[in-house]
């Protein structure tokens, strides 16, 4: 019972701090318009929009689709860290009430469970 607490109560952590990072990065990233991803791009030629940004040869990868490919990417990442967040903490309070604390510890029995 303690291995779960514990194991649980790490996750939900780590996914919550992944969810909050991937919050930050998709907020960041929508209200910079996508500039934040190609800052290490040292070309003038490249628009304050990433959306409308060409490929130059001052970087190392093509920049047209950077802003629609990252958001696609973080958007469900952010929702499935989120969901795993959310899960692990139900992990954690079930953990909880097997070793006796918590609201809910006293009305099951170990017998029930």
């Amino acid at each position: 019972h303690w291995a779960l607490l514990s194991v649980s109560l790490l996750n939900c952590l780590l996914s919550t701090a992944c969810s909050v990072g991937l919050a930050l990065a998709v907020a960041l990233t929508v209200h910079g318009r996508g500039t934040h991803l190609v800052r290490g791009c040292n070309s003038s030629a490249l628009p304050l929009d990433a959306r409308a940004a060409i490929a130059t040869n001052d970087c190392p990868f093509n920049t047209t689709r950077i802003y629609d490919t990252a958001l696609a990417l973080w958007i469900p990442s952010l929702l499935l860290a989120a969901t795993e967040a959310v899960l692990s903490g139900r992990s954690c309070l079930v953990a909880l009430v097997f070793q006796g604390i918590g609201p809910c510890a006293h009305s099951y029995g170990k017998e029930q469970v």
